[in-house]
């Protein structure tokens, strides 16, 4: 009987322990180190994603990075978006980042425009939280803050370079990554259906 308190007990320990020991504050993310936008570029396909306030594209979300000589990227996205509450139509957005802080170059500012008067223009933050390039890439914005530093409203995506998945191993990395930016269970998952 001991023996089962203890480990109760040890558990309830962890578990507050690591509920404290965690924080939700957007200062304290890490991001991808050491960042290579040139290995960046190229197409992902959006397989999940966690929207933020407002209008946001809704499935069949695609983005072709590319690295200009001077070190610019710049992105060219597709979705469908619903407006009105009925009307889906695939948009065509536009995006140029820079790096604020060149000793992070994964935390970019990220200034975007629709391609067409109806859709919305601004700027975000664009963090690249993690990727290895090659399979997945987990993007974050946060568009305001609450008093504590944790996010009122921000949005995530997940990327693959296949629109037909991630492997189970890349899936768990994912999930944990999740959880560091506070948006666990948060997300949905992105049609790709090929239709934009």
């Amino acid at each position: 009987m001991k023996y089962a308190q203890y480990v109760f007990l040890a558990s309830v320990f962890y578990t507050v322990e690591y509920s404290l020991a965690q924080t939700c504050a957007v200062d304290s993310f890490s991001v991808k180190d050491n960042f290579d936008p040139k290995r960046y570029a190229g197409k992902w396909y959006a397989l999940a994603k966690k929207d933020p306030e407002g209008l946001f594209l809704q499935d069949n979300i695609s983005a072709e990075y590319t690295v200009e000589e001077d070190g610019t990227m710049t992105a060219s996205s597709k979705g469908r978006v619903k407006l009105f509450g009925f009307w889906v139509i695939c948009a065509d957005m536009a995006a140029q980042y820079t790096v604020p802080d060149p000793t992070t170059p994964a935390k970019m500012y990220m200034t975007y425009q629709g391609l067409a008067s109806y859709l919305s223009s601004g700027g975000d933050n664009y963090w690249v939280i993690d990727t290895d390039y090659d399979n997945y890439a987990i993007t974050y914005a946060c568009r305001s803050l609450k008093e504590d530093g944790s996010c009122d409203d921000g949005y995530s995506l997940i990327f693959s370079r296949n629109p037909r998945g991630l492997p189970p191993a890349i899936q768990r990395i994912v999930r944990q990554k999740q959880e560091e930016i506070c948006m666990s269970g948060q997300f949905q998952p992105v049609l790709q259906s090929g239709a934009c």
